[in-house]
């Protein structure tokens, strides 16, 4: 790491305090125990409060105003504490107000704040003086700015004898704005600095050793600006109306300059702000390219550990999960069933599965399809705890948005899986790294980890809503597996998307699935196939509307619904149907094949690309491989014949009977074509259809 260098204002501290013997006392303060404090989320609070706190009158009006999800108590956590936050920042708050005998000088009181923060890190211990200041702050101004429209902010103001005239305060406020401002930019600084997992990716320890003492001098600093902030908002909390409206004194032009006669206590006040703002803003300008390069060099650092670690063996997962989640929290995970915090040792011995997606997660059926593939799956109960589904949510700007938080919030408290309690703490190397070596680029994706850390699928997605659980332990060659064992079947088109659709499979009927979004074709579809049916065929038809359904399809539903009083698909099946087809085919893209090659992903195609406004059908029966789709006007010219090959259906099956008008005959003469088929049980009373003259063919038994 590039070496550290000592800008100018810390050599020009030394004029004004021996920053050494500071450093040490501050040291002698400092005795962190086990207690964590959520220090960014506090300090999001705060910067909430100090924003509505300056922000001028003409902001105030009878809209509601939304209440930022950072900036609710509740969710900021601070663990193993013997104490709750708010009797925390409650004794900040009164150290800061009540001069103690003995305590009366800045910097003494500034020492008794650290020894009351003792327990803390550097930045837990500026965010929560910046808290209790906030809070003084924001009762002041609250009162102030709703005393115009309130009679008990009135009442109030008042009973305290607070003037009613404060727009002589305006320079001292401006000035306690700009400092409040750089004070919230120079803890960010700290937290930021504290937040680098440094640990793990082994400092320069030389260009640490300089930069820590400018983080202890730099909270220093802060907490006895915010000292300075606090006394003054008693200052005006307790001013006489004389002294609001006290006026300037002129300069005296026989004088040297070197001095004003006198000032108003209002001119003072602001000085002392402005002064100290100067000083802060100083360490800002130093500290913060500092901060930045070593979070640079840091996540270059942390990206290379991330390769390296994912390249190696090990004999669990626990490194693994633990780089990627636990750099900051011990207890990282969250049990949404349950909503017990958890740490990665939970997932010891699992496959673990990242759910990796934006806030939002997934699109509502996408969601429900996948709960029902997993945890509601009947062969999950077969693999119950060998596996763990993690949501990890990614932000889509930089920083995460109020409104991000707010959805993470409600969908969190619905999910039966685990996921990331506070996902915008996650280290930025750790979202950079699944951005860059896991393809992430928005669109969600499962990142399967073996019971050893090894990744073994960089998106198991797709499998999932193919075939659920039955795809455990989830890894590319299972994949490969899978699909080595399919063919394009009815069972692979329907599988799992309604419990009477996959029994009507199993007991092998005849099933028609069909689509289009043109209403009269689809009722005299339906009145052909009804003629057939009353003919003594049995089938069962399924409406699937059209890719990517969308309100037409809902009413199509309703009408038929209403008309023929039977459709067994809901829109959200029909959509899930959809869903699966498109996994399919992009399935079968990532290992290499395509429509050309390979039959499954030809008929897929053909069903995900049809925009034939005339309808489609596919024919098939239970678990036979024997599938007939048809497109268009051909559907109907087949069905006008039905008296033709309905003959044939009391010898042959449904399809094979419905295939030989379909396709015409190959041959014009006597057919000599011979087929051997090997013994398998239930054959023998079969029939088959010559592939060539499409009629019945003659059964001779071999012995061999």
């Amino acid at each position: 790491m590039t070496s550290v260098q000592s800008g100018s204002f810390w050599q020009h501290s030394q004029s004004y305090l021996d920053d050494e013997i500071l450093i040490k006392k501050l040291l002698l303060s400092h005795d962190p125990d086990r207690r964590r404090l959520n220090s960014e989320m506090l300090l999001s609070a705060v910067e909430n409060i100090l924003f509505h706190a300056t922000a001028s009158e003409e902001l105030v009006s009878d809209k509601p105003v939304n209440a930022n999800f950072k900036s609710n108590i509740s969710n900021i956590e601070l663990i193993e504490s013997p104490e709750p936050l708010m009797h925390t920042i409650y004794k900040i708050a009164h150290e800061m107000l009540c001069k103690s005998p003995g305590k009366e000088d800045l910097h003494t009181r500034t020492m008794a704040s650290f020894d009351l923060l003792g327990s803390h890190r550097w930045g837990a211990k500026a965010a929560l003086a910046l808290a209790a200041f906030a809070i003084s702050y924001g009762e002041f101004s609250l009162l102030m700015q709703l005393r115009p429209h309130i009679p008990l902010a009135v009442s109030i103001a008042n009973f305290k004898q607070i003037p009613s005239n404060m727009s002589m305060l305006k320079p001292q406020v401006k000035a306690l704005r700009s400092l409040s401002k750089t004070m919230v930019d120079l803890t960010k600084c700290i937290i930021e600095f504290e937040a680098l997992p440094l640990v793990h990716v082994g400092p320069d320890m030389e260009d640490l050793a300089v930069m820590k003492p400018k983080i202890y001098v730099t909270a220093y600093w802060i907490i006895r600006s915010t000292l300075v902030c606090s006394s003054q908002i008693k200052s005006l909390m307790a001013m006489k109306p004389e002294q609001v409206h006290a006026k300037h004194f002129k300069l005296n032009s026989s004088a040297n300059f070197s001095y004003f006669s006198r000032y108003s206590n209002i001119t003072i006040a602001a000085w002392e702000l402005l002064s100290l703002d100067n000083r802060l803003s100083s360490i800002y300008s130093h500290l913060r390219p500092q901060v930045d390069a070593f979070r640079r060099q840091t996540e270059a650092k942390m990206h290379q550990k991330l390769l390296s670690l994912f390249k190696k063996s090990h004999i669990d997962n626990q490194n693994v999960l633990q780089m990627l989640f636990a750099l900051k929290d011990d207890l990282p995970l969250k049990d949404c069933s349950t909503q017990e915090k958890l740490g990665v040792s939970a997932l010891k011995s699992k496959v673990v599965l990242l759910l990796i997606s934006k806030p939002d997660l997934l699109p509502f059926e996408q969601l429900f399809f996948l709960v029902n593939q997993t945890y509601d799956h009947p062969h999950n109960d077969k693999i119950e705890g060998s596996y763990a589904i993690i949501w990890v949510p990614i932000s889509f700007y930089e920083a995460w948005t109020d409104a991000e938080q707010k959805l993470f919030d409600f969908i969190s408290n619905s999910m039966p899986c685990y996921l990331v309690r506070q996902p915008w703490s996650l280290n930025s190397a750790v979202v950079n790294f699944m951005k860059q070596e896991w393809n992430y680029g928005g669109e969600a994706i499962m990142v399967v980890l073996d019971s050893e850390g090894m990744i073994t699928n960089l998106n198991a997605l797709d499998m999932v809503f193919i075939w659920g659980s039955k795809a455990y332990p989830f890894s590319l060659s299972r994949e490969n597996e899978l699909w080595d064992g399919e063919q394009w079947k009815m069972q692979l088109i329907t599988n799992e998307i309604h419990p009477i659709l996959t029994q009507w499979v199993e007991e092998g009927r005849n099933i028609c699935i069909y689509g289009s979004e043109n209403l009269d074709w689809i009722r005299e579809f339906n009145v052909k196939m009804k003629d057939i049916k009353d003919a003594g065929m049995r089938h069962e038809m399924i409406y699937v509307g059209k890719n990517n359904p969308g309100e037409h399809t809902k009413e199509i539903l309703s009408i038929m619904n209403r008309e023929i009083h039977s459709n067994l698909l809901s829109f959200t099946k029909i959509q899930l149907f959809w869903l699966r087809l498109e996994s399919m085919r992009r399935s079968k893209s990532r290992l290499g094949n395509n429509a050309s090659t390979d039959n499954v992903v030809a008929q897929v195609s053909a069903l995900l690309d049809n925009n034939n406004d005339n309808g489609w059908a596919v024919y098939g029966k239970g678990l036979s491989t024997d599938i007939v789709r048809v497109e268009g006007d051909e559907i109907f010219r087949c069905l006008n014949l039905f008296r033709q090959w309905g003959e044939n259906v009391g010898r042959l099956e449904f399809i094979d009977a419905l295939r030989t008008v379909l396709e015409p005959p190959l041959v014009d003469g006597p057919c000599n074509h011979t087929q051997v088929v090997p013994y398998s049980e239930g054959l023998v009373q079969g029939n088959m259809v010559c592939q060539n003259c499409k009629l019945l063919m003659k059964k001779f038994t071999i012995y061999e």
